[in-house]
């Protein structure tokens, strides 16, 4: 399915995901073609182009794609995508593929589309192309070739100039082998009791082959995987997330050990360039405690980074862990502890033996226990979840990990352009798909007898729960951190004072504060970045940062520069000449918590043609142009992971709303509005407390007048405290 033509153009067979009138959720397969800015749907390949579809739909700049991860379909397992209209979230279609990779080129055409779509230029309220340093032609150009440099060029590629946390300590089997640079290391001690150690090796095989096999818990696993007793998915939260129990065999630790077994929390998402992450870290569930003959080891990081090299002909494979074994430390030293972890890494090797036989062409089927997304959750056991998924007592942490995806049902009549190709009226007219028994899980959720998994199956998707489900999103959300927020003390405190909630503190040393980070450290484009897509390092900011919020409130809070008394409006006061341009992050949840950052310049606005254009844009442009660079330059590997270093355009993925005043522009950015966010979020709040987290944003420059690209801003935030944030009074 899929095949991408010079004209970006995407054809192919796509799974229509629908609920039919019973509310069932079930899929019918259709060929789907996207030529332009036009998505057309037929029941056949069509024989021509003159052929009439069954359905079409325009992808105009108020569609946005959404990544949902996999779940199980008519016993199928499909990777899901949406398609919604952001002026009427009602207004959506919901698609799957057979493949993440294919999953990942629709997705990724399907933005082509939506940012190449231009509305009515008489409503349009952004400058003339010309003042932006282009013609239309040079315009849409660019954002293709923007596109595919950012697709094939900067997804391969760091854009954060930091030292390597990991120092190479050995080889062994053909693996490269490390441990975790720590400070202490030029003091003698090189190692701690739980220390954490990475594998790196090349393997014959594509990145996507190399995830499906790691991901699968069925009886292939026992073709490499020499640690392995048997696995199960314990709770399917989301698409990218699920709770997963595995048993290890015991012949291979030390001789008098008992058998372990672990509990994970496992995430996964694919990066832009073919990059698959996999992210581990233990929990405890109430309905899978630990069982007679097992001893429950802990993981506190742990995961995989497959990265495609030489073409995607190969993958660059990365397993790291930090574990816990959970033994007397009078019965094993620390180094035998080290050797056993060094031991389960092994495992890169024998995969890479694995591909190496099978010819690079190994394909795990899922099976045993692998997806259970179907499974819906009643009112009574959502509420048993919020108390069943917690952290070990051992590590000191609340770690829950439950996501529901958002539910909404779609009307039968008065549909728009998407609504419109979900061709409800043929659904009992359609043979459905076989059950392809090889790529499905035999295996239920830990717990329940076939009558329960039965009917539990369906029973968040009947319409009369469709509601409840999505009053119940808020507080289902709600994971490691997210639970320690909602349980603070409610203290409303005086009337708060907007741009000064979060003190400064550039010496970077007292906790919960703030501080503008070195521009030298994250890259940007540089003159010739057209010619040869390299990056330079930042030199500077266009703007000052002058304030920061910290706040908690039981709704969204927007427009912070419009609110009397805040530091934007005592200048518009004073007739001062500064523009202050705010950055909102909106952080989800029935309590919402909202990081914002202001900058301010002095100089004129029309001084800066791309900042002009952006801020007096339409929101078309400047979705298309928003970028942020994250970095995590103090925290565990998983965290680290988890948000990566690479520059993301940010309106491709999340929903952003502008708001404009006098003398301000605030962009909001919703992190709710994708599951993957959501669950980036969920995990990084849960380690809020230690982290130093740093960003930059820019408007992203597309053609040679816009070059070199200039940070607006950045900002280090030193362990943040969920605790010190301030109430905003109702």
């Amino acid at each position: 399915m899929g095949s991408s033509q010079t004209d970006v153009t995407m054809e192919g067979w796509l799974y229509l995901i629908r609920l039919n009138r019973f509310g069932l959720q079930y899929s019918r397969k259709r060929y789907f073609t996207l030529k332009g800015n036009c998505l057309r749907c037929y029941k056949a390949t069509p024989t021509s182009e003159r052929e009439e579809p069954v359905r079409s739909a325009m992808i105009d700049f108020c569609i946005r794609v959404s990544d949902n991860g996999r779940e199980t379909i008519n016993r199928k397992i499909i990777f899901i995508f949406t398609l919604y209209n952001t002026s009427n979230h009602s207004d959506q279609l919901k698609l799957g593929a057979s493949s993440s990779e294919e999953a990942a080129k629709w997705i990724h055409s399907l933005q082509d589309a939506a940012s190449k779509e231009c509305p009515n230029p008489a409503k349009r309220k952004c400058l003339p192309l010309s003042r932006l340093g282009g013609s239309e032609k040079d315009h849409k150009h660019s954002i293709e070739s923007t596109i595919c440099s950012s697709m094939h060029v900067e997804a391969m590629t760091s854009d954060v100039i930091a030292p390597s946390p990991w120092k190479i300590f050995g080889c062994h089997n053909g693996l490269r082998l490390f441990k975790e640079a720590k400070d202490w290391d030029s003091r003698g001690k090189h190692w701690d009791d739980h220390p954490a150690i990475m594998a790196v090796g090349v393997l014959d095989g594509t990145s996507e082959a190399i995830f499906q096999t790691l991901m699968s818990l069925g009886p292939s696993r026992s073709e490499w995987d020499f640690c392995f007793y048997q696995g199960s998915v314990v709770e399917h939260l989301d698409g990218h997330t699920d709770i997963i129990r595995k048993q290890l065999y015991s012949d291979w630790l030390p001789w008098g050990m008992r058998r372990r077994d672990l509990l994970l929390r496992r995430y996964w998402r694919r990066e832009d360039d073919g990059t698959y992450v996999i992210l581990y870290h233990s929990v405890f569930h109430k309905k899978c405690r630990p069982q007679r003959g097992y001893v429950r080891a802990c993981l506190k990081s742990g995961g995989y980074v497959i990265t495609p090299v030489n073409q995607g002909k190969q993958s660059l494979v990365k397993h790291m862990l930090a574990i816990d074994w959970k033994f007397w430390k009078l019965y094993l030293r620390p180094s035998s502890a080290r050797s056993i972890t060094i031991a389960m890494l092994e495992r890169v090797a024998a995969l890479r033996e694995l591909f190496r036989a099978k010819a690079g062409n190994y394909s795990s089927e899922f099976s045993s226990g692998e997806v259970t997304s179907d499974v819906g959750l009643s009112q009574s056991k959502e509420e048993d979840i919020k108390t069943e998924v917690q952290s070990p007592e051992e590590t000191g942490k609340i770690e829950e990990a439950v996501s529901l995806e958002d539910e909404v049902e779609i009307p039968r009549s008065g549909r728009s352009s998407l609504m419109g190709l979900n061709d409800a009226a043929d659904e009992f007219f359609d043979v459905s798909e076989p059950a392809d028994c090889d790529n499905f899980e035999n295996e239920r959720p830990s717990g329940l007898t076939t009558e329960e998994h039965s009917m539990n199956k369906y029973q968040t998707k009947l319409p009369s729960a469709a509601s409840l489900v999505k009053k119940l999103h808020d507080f289902a959300v709600q994971k490691k951190g997210y639970v320690d927020l909602q349980d603070l003390a409610r203290e409303y405190g005086a009337r708060c004072s907007y741009g000064a909630t979060l003190q400064k503190d550039p010496s970077c040393s007292l906790p919960c504060s703030l501080a503008a980070a070195d521009p030298s450290s994250f890259l940007i484009r540089g003159e010739s970045y057209l010619q040869d897509h390299k990056k330079i390092k930042a030199k500077g900011t266009l703007m000052q940062m002058v304030g920061a919020d910290w706040l908690r409130s039981d709704r969204r809070e927007v427009d912070l520069g419009g609110r009397p008394g805040s530091i934007i409006q005592k200048s518009a006061e004073q007739g001062g000449p500064e523009f202050f341009f705010v950055v909102n992050i909106q952080v989800p949840g029935s309590t919402m918590y909202t990081l914002a950052l202001y900058y301010m310049m002095k100089t004129p606005l029309e001084d800066n043609s791309l900042l002009h254009a952006f801020v007096n844009g339409d929101d078309a442009f400047r979705n298309s142009r928003f970028k942020l660079i994250p970095y995590i330059s103090k925290g565990s590997w998983i965290v680290k992971q988890s948000v990566g270093k690479k520059a993301c355009l940010v309106g491709q993925a999340l929903d952003l709303h502008y708001f404009r005043g006098k003398n301000y522009f605030e962009l909001v950015i919703d992190v709710g509005s994708s599951t993957v966010a959501r669950g980036v979020v969920s995990l990084v709040l849960g380690y809020l407390n230690n982290l130093v987290i740093e960003l930059a944003f820019l408007i992203q420059g597309n053609t040679q007048e816009e070059l070199p690209e200039v940070l607006l801003g950045t900002c280090r935030i030193n362990h943040l405290d969920a605790s010190k944030s301030v109430v905003v009074e109702p």
